[in-house]
């Protein structure tokens, strides 16, 4: 019996497309860690292998390792799903993730995309028989670590509170300066401009469009939105007190905020700071806040109906979705459609036509053919409807076809429901009676 060997045939080394991932998670980290001397090292790390060759260096900045959401993170692993890297190289595990959970299904997901990630500090590779052994071990102790970093840090927030001390104070109208609260005065005269405008009778969505013509930068977002004019009005620290731990955080893995509601105790801290607010001011705003929700709730329960087209429609001209709201609360309440950005920002943002619910209704059920409307129906059949201009809609349905509609205002006579009509009679013989009783007092005084 002869036997022969035959080599196995010799392959050229592949190209190995690496990505970097880096993290800092606070301010003191990213002195020291900046991007670009991470971007240095890992450009001299990957340059040495000459069968490597870089994709990017993903880095998150003052992000938790805890959480999943980080924007870089998110798109190195888009860019895995890709198909564009081959191996990710990381500092350590705690720079990876924290969170034992995402840890392992983050390594297994690429483990299934054949991809590779390579530990520095472990000198460890994902992709070994015993990586994911050794790596359920190290994250479990990552994760336990960043459970007493959280819980140290609790504790000197609390100490902080119990104190009469705000953690935090940059707010609108205030900067926290060596832990007192400062007034900046250019912002507290919109802080009070705020509150006036509220006790005024103008609404939130009024006030925010006035505050964006103003050009006023908003402290927290692009654009003034009646939800932080909300906020800002029911902030008791522009009275000169403050309530401290109105909120916590409810896991460390999340650090999801959630409101206190008695299950922490609270401290509240009379005269603290200088106030911008005077307290009857404060007072009479949250007062006209539960008289105009009594109202709005006082409406609600007739409209309570299934919101048929909820994620359904977009505007044509800026492409944000609409909304359902109630108009005309005040006399006549009517569900319609408008424009998220038109609603939030104004006409200069945005031109569109508000749509009301009973057209939108009748014209569905005629674009579909049937007689009685329901949710699941709209959702089997129509993938969107676009609100294309001024009485125009287009129906896209699952199938991929397309139908444009022309609607039009109900005459002010058809839209009135019989309930309406009576209310409106029963106001104009109030109103007659009341004319005739001081025309009889003004006779009475000539006689």
């Amino acid at each position: 019996m002869k036997i022969t060997e035959i080599p196995a045939k010799t392959q050229e080394e592949k190209t190995i497309r690496v990505a970097a991932y880096a993290r800092v998670s606070s301010d003191k980290d990213a002195a020291f860690h900046s991007l670009e001397a991470q971007k240095a090292y890992y450009e001299e790390y990957i340059r040495q292998n000459p069968n490597w060759t870089l994709v990017d260096i993903y880095s998150d900045n003052g992000i938790s390792g805890t959480i999943i959401n980080r924007p870089e993170f998110q798109r190195m692993l888009e860019d895995c799903r890709n198909g564009k890297i081959d191996l990710v190289v990381t500092k350590s595990i705690t720079r990876f993730a924290r969170n034992t959970v995402i840890l392992l299904e983050t390594v297994r997901e690429l483990k299934a995309l054949d991809i590779d990630v390579f530990f520095e500090k472990e000198n460890m590779h994902s992709i070994s028989p015993d990586g994911e052994l050794l790596l359920t071990l190290l994250a479990m102790y990552a994760e336990e670590e960043a459970r007493s970093a959280s819980e140290n840090q609790k504790w000197r927030i609390r100490k902080k509170f119990e104190n009469g001390e705000p953690w935090v104070g940059d707010m609108l109208g205030y900067r926290l300066v060596d832990g007192k609260m400062i007034i900046v005065p250019e912002e507290a005269e919109i802080v009070k401009m705020i509150f006036n405008d509220y006790l005024s009778g103008m609404g939130l969505q009024t006030i925010a469009k006035k505050l964006n013509s103003m050009d006023f930068p908003a402290r927290y977002s692009d654009h003034w939105r009646a939800n932080t004019l909300s906020v800002i009005l029911h902030n008791e620290k522009y009275t000169g007190n403050m309530l401290l731990q109105k909120t916590y955080r409810s896991d460390f893995r999340t650090k999801r905020k959630v409101k206190n509601r008695g299950e922490l105790r609270q401290y509240f801290v009379e005269n603290s700071h200088e106030a911008i607010i005077d307290r009857d001011i404060f007072m009479a705003v949250q007062e006209e806040m539960k008289r105009r929700q009594a109202l709005f709730f006082s409406i609600q329960p007739a409209n309570k109906q299934i919101s048929l087209f909820k994620g359904l429609i977009h505007c044509g001209l800026c492409g944000a979705p609409y909304r359902r709201r109630i108009a005309n609360s005040s006399s006549h309440p009517k569900n319609v459609w408008i424009c998220g950005k038109y609603y939030d920002l104004g006409k200069q943002y945005c031109s569109s036509q508000q749509i009301p619910e009973d057209i939108l209704i009748g014209k569905t059920k005629e674009v579909l053919g049937i007689d009685n409307l329901d949710r699941e129906t709209i959702q089997a059949r129509i993938s969107n409807i676009e609100v294309t201009g001024h009485f125009h809609l287009r129906y896209t349905f699952k199938d991929g076809s397309v139908q444009y509609v022309v609607w039009e205002h109900k005459s002010r006579k058809e839209s009135w429901t019989p309930e309406m009509k009576e209310k409106a009679r029963q106001k104009t013989l109030k109103r007659n009676a009341e004319r005739r009783k001081n025309e009889q007092g003004h006779e009475d005084n000539r006689n």
